[in-house]
């Protein structure tokens, strides 16, 4: 069964590329190209996509806000970024606004391909570095100096969660939260909660 796929692309050349390359290799269809969300966003009802293929750094509203939206509006639309970058910040963005796969620019035309039909059987495709990226960022630092309890601690204030309610989270009494975190900054060789932070967040102990 066809499949019904709009790309949203500022670049005319990959946008066109994708077009040719989804209707001379697949059996799907290409319902819309654009190059803005805004208008990809005013065309919705109408193309009814399944799949969208969405660059990022796009003119006016960004890739990520225009995930949002469309998420927002139809929520079992699946999208795949495509963009030139590979930093943490822009790969989680995209994933916490709603993408369902993200692959870069200058992967060939079998991956653009694979990932349309991965994620169209529920997967969620991603390159090799950016799959590692997001492996390496469950995985927290072994080397800690925190122990259990402490990192614990740790974890539910970056959550903005108050001495008393962490207290309760782990049946322990407010003053044993308060002994943690002084042990924390002793450890971390910090004197604030935004300092531990930073530092649990830089070295992965939390």
């Amino acid at each position: 069964m066809a499949i019904k796929i709009e790309i949203i692309e500022n670049n005319e050349v990959l946008k066109d590329g994708m077009s040719l390359l989804i209707k001379s290799m697949t059996n799907h269809s290409v319902v819309g190209t654009y190059i803005s969300c805004e208008e990809a966003i005013r065309n919705l009802d109408r193309d009814d996509p399944e799949i969208i293929l969405m660059g990022i750094d796009l003119p006016g509203m960004n890739g990520v806000e225009g995930i949002q939206k469309i998420k927002k509006k139809r929520a079992a639309i699946d999208i795949i970024v495509i963009t030139d970058h590979e930093d943490c910040e822009s790969v989680f963005e995209a994933f916490g606004a709603g993408a369902s796969g993200y692959i870069t620019r200058n992967s060939n035309h079998t991956s653009f391909l694979d990932a349309i039909e991965e994620v169209s059987s529920g997967g969620a495709p991603m390159s090799s570095n950016i799959a590692r990226m997001v492996v390496e960022s469950f995985q927290k630092n072994q080397n800690t100096p925190l122990t259990s309890r402490e990192t614990q601690v740790l974890d539910l204030l970056s959550k903005g969660k108050s001495y008393s309610v962490i207290a309760d989270d782990l049946f322990i009494h407010k003053e044993t939260v308060k002994s943690h975190i002084k042990n924390i900054y002793f450890k971390l060789h910090v004197n604030s909660k935004a300092d531990a932070l930073e530092i649990a967040r830089k070295y992965k102990f939390i």
